[in-house]
């Protein structure tokens, strides 16, 4: 049986399907393609040396496997709460699924957060000589920006990404083509890679820049036909995603030496793109960050509304997060998911807790693909395809706590403090509705879908 309330919505709380697979799939590319591939090229260097690309492929991978889960409970339960309703499926709506409610709301405003600081610094380094105030300024106005272009309706927010999504992608396209054509192959020698330890520890950094894709379950609320079109946007995305960052790595790594690139930070694609294009490689790198990081921060605050209004309707949240604003299909959690963001941006300093975000992403698809056993017969999935999905992406998060975790306690601190916030939140929501939650409830039994 179903987990989700029976009762009918009211018919201006039913979204119109208005979202083509495309529009969908660069939803999610619009989330992965943002600040990451600027930001841990040197970071991933650093550990990979110049098989960073070998990472990236292998973190591609790792997500692939993902997405076929994803994939498979989106085809049986399309929802607009997206990931958090196949927890649901799996666990029941007890306090496993309700603290990972809480956890995956707090995280998607950190990650909103750090996306809009780097459009923010981008943004001041072209127009303000990298001033810190104008940066925290220009990171607020565009969260307010995607804020009301979210508002407006998921028409607006697909178009716009479209738009985005084909600048990026077009313009990181040549950027590979131009710097592998003209790369230095030696640079990239087999011969110069590390051991096989590190490279499978750089997959802890380069997974951080697929997170987005888990942003494309969200998207079923707005798809004609989800349990067909949400696989293959989640495969699109990814392929897409996989492709342009193994070209990317290939284009700078086989510019610059390893040295190079991690002195350069998060201008790495920029120094790369100097030898062949000059000063205009460089400003068309900066551009393609601004306009890259604009399209992150869209489509990080896009599952706001509909993850917002499920949790809401299952009684996860308290109900003014689903409420609509006015006429509109927005709802009030966008205003919080928005307000959260803006706070984190002004009040903390988020290179500190950057790498928060993919610990916590890990823990909720390692979460979500076990809850899938236990609904496997529904869904049709591959026990073995399943179980490689966990163990990849559990190891994955092991090497992150034995590599980032153990040199940055700070972030071990911050990560356990979120988790217990999380699920503090948990209890005392329960409480105050005055019944008790369980931990796990029995796994949905009948096939059909859950809808919204």
């Amino acid at each position: 049986m179903s987990t989700t309330p029976s009762t009918p919505a009211a018919p201006d709380q039913v979204p119109e399907r208005r979202m083509t697979l495309v529009q969908a799939s660069f939803i999610g590319v619009g989330a992965m393609v943002g600040a990451g591939i600027f930001a841990l090229l040197g970071a991933a260097g650093e550990v990979a040396g110049s098989a960073v690309w070998l990472s990236f492929l292998l973190a591609g991978v790792i997500a692939g496997l993902q997405g076929y889960s994803f994939g498979k409970l989106g085809a049986k339960y399309p929802s607009e709460g997206g990931m958090l309703e196949y927890l649901g499926q799996g666990f029941g709506r007890g306090h496993v699924t309700n603290a990972t409610a809480w956890l995956l709301f707090a995280t998607n405003a950190i990650i909103t957060a750090m996306v809009a600081s780097s459009f923010g610094s981008y943004a001041s380094a072209v127009v303000a000589g990298k001033n810190a105030t104008w940066a925290k300024v220009f990171a607020c106005l565009v969260v307010v920006a995607m804020t009301a272009l979210n508002v407006v309706g998921a028409r607006a927010v697909a178009r716009v990404q479209a738009v985005i999504v084909n600048v990026v992608i077009g313009i990181l396209a040549f950027f590979a083509v131009v710097t592998i054509v003209n790369m230095n192959p030696s640079l990239l020698a087999p011969s110069g890679y590390p051991g096989v330890r590190q490279i499978v520890s750089s997959i802890a950094l380069t997974f951080f820049a697929f997170l987005g894709f888990g942003v494309i379950t969200f998207t079923a609320k707005d798809l004609p036909n989800p349990s067909r079109q949400l696989p293959r946007a989640m495969y699109l995305a990814l392929a897409i995603a996989t492709t342009v960052y193994v070209g990317v790595a290939l284009g700078v790594f086989g510019t610059l030496t390893v040295d190079q690139v991690i002195a350069s930070g998060g201008t790495a694609l920029a120094e790369a793109a100097k030898p062949t294009l000059g000063q205009f490689g460089y400003v068309l790198m900066v551009i393609t960050a601004l306009f890259s990081t604009t399209g992150a921060t869209n489509a990080s605050l896009y599952p706001a509304v509909g993850l917002s209004r499920h949790l809401a309707s299952t009684g996860q949240f308290p109900p003014f997060f689903g409420r609509n604003l006015g006429r509109r299909q927005a709802s009030v959690g966008l205003l919080v998911m928005a307000g959260l963001t803006v706070v984190l941006v002004i009040g903390f300093n988020l290179d500190a807790i950057a790498s928060l975000g993919s610990a916590v992403a890990l823990i909720v698809f390692t979460l979500i693909t076990l809850a899938h056993f236990r609904v496997r017969q529904v869904t049709g999935a591959s026990v073995i395809v399943l179980a490689v999905a966990v163990v990849s992406t559990l190891g994955t998060f092991l090497v992150f706590c034995t590599t980032t975790l153990v040199n940055e306690p700070g972030t071990a601190v911050a990560l356990v403090v979120i988790v217990a916030l999380a699920i503090v939140a948990d209890l005392l929501w329960t409480r105050s509705r005055g019944r008790p939650a369980g931990g796990l409830a029995p796994p949905v039994q009948s096939p059909t879908p859950s809808t919204t």
